[in-house]
């Protein structure tokens, strides 16, 4: 438990989060953030943390927070020796592509995703057999050897533009099939899907939105383009973690529900404390085994440094550099 003189330094930390942390939880985090503080100055660190992570790592310890993609072009610019991402492991192995010099540390190697799961390199090879010459879009969501296959990356946030760029009438995306669909309504361009889907984001049905606006009469619906398309054709607005956090900036709805991770609510709440807030809670498992704890194990024991296979180092880089320079 935090002593006085470390819930005195952490005060203006807890500042930030008193709407969704109660001030008997505070100082349970507070040894934790004051350390983390401490090694992130004496090993010139920074913390990359995702949309998902809770709110005592998002606005206590992280410097830099986002989703994938402004995670992903953040990483680029990071004046550090020690970058730790709290997230999952393809979005560690992301920042490392990106920073080849720099120690990246990922506090839990556990932290997979599945999507990531749901597809291998072997699988990406047999879909350019099956479509010769048909272009690969990979999301961010997998591993550097299935980013190596392909021919580009992209997130949620501009996967359509991504597919509008190549300037091709067919084009592959995968793994995740709710993605590929929701973007093919918007395009004209012909989508080949996968049929990989979020655990998170599947598990939300157009029924429970239904619900949703009976016992919450007037919420403004923001989903997660992961979603399954009749959830978005239910929804207000449908975009990136990033997207849905500037919608509600920008419109301030009274009244919002965010069909995403439960973390992201509170995040955004934070900022927001005027809003209502309704919360569907589905927890993403891989996120949450990032915690205050095994942020501070990973700065002070250099605990699991991520390495990628220079074998396919720049393969994978090439696909994430080419996502990069689509706006």
């Amino acid at each position: 438990m935090g002593s006085t003189e470390v819930l005195a330094r952490t005060a203006p930390i807890y500042e930030r989060v008193k709407r969704v942390i109660p001030p008997f939880e505070w100082p349970v985090f507070a040894d934790d953030v004051d350390a983390i503080l401490r090694l992130k100055r004496e090993r010139n660190a920074v913390i990359l943390a995702h949309n998902y992570q809770t709110p005592e790592i998002f606005h206590g310890v992280a410097d830099i927070v986002g989703d994938s993609l402004a995670l992903a072009r953040m990483a680029m610019n990071v004046d550090a020796d020690v970058i730790v991402l709290a997230g999952v492991h393809f979005m560690a192995e992301t920042a490392k592509l990106l920073n080849p010099s720099k120690t990246v540390l990922i506090p839990d190697r556990e932290a997979g995703c599945s999507l990531a799961d749901s597809i291998t390199p072997a699988d990406v090879r047999l879909l350019r057999q099956r479509y010769p010459g048909v272009p690969i879009i990979t999301y961010v969501n997998t591993s550097a050897a299935v980013k190596a296959e392909s021919d580009i990356c992209c997130t949620s946030g501009n996967a359509r533009a991504v597919v509008e760029s190549l300037g091709v009438p067919r084009v592959i995306m995968i793994p995740d099939e709710y993605l590929a669909r929701n973007i093919a309504a918007e395009t004209d361009v012909e989508i080949i899907s996968w049929a990989g889907h979020c655990e998170v984001h599947e598990l939300f049905t157009a029924a429970e939105v239904r619900q949703l606006r009976a016992d919450h009469p007037g919420v403004v619906v923001l989903a997660h383009p992961e979603c399954p398309p009749d959830v978005l054709a239910e929804a207000d607005f449908a975009g990136s973690t990033a997207a849905m956090s500037d919608y509600v900036g920008t419109r301030k709805p009274p009244r919002v529900v965010l069909l995403t991770e439960c973390s992201m609510s509170d995040n955004v709440a934070v900022q927001h404390p005027e809003l209502d807030f309704i919360r569907p809670c589905n927890l993403c498992p891989h996120m949450k085994r990032i915690t205050l704890g095994n942020i501070r194990d990973a700065l002070e024991q250099n605990r699991h440094e991520v390495q990628v296979d220079p074998k396919l180092a720049d393969r994978a880089r090439r696909a994430v550099e080419r996502m990069l320079e689509v706006r």
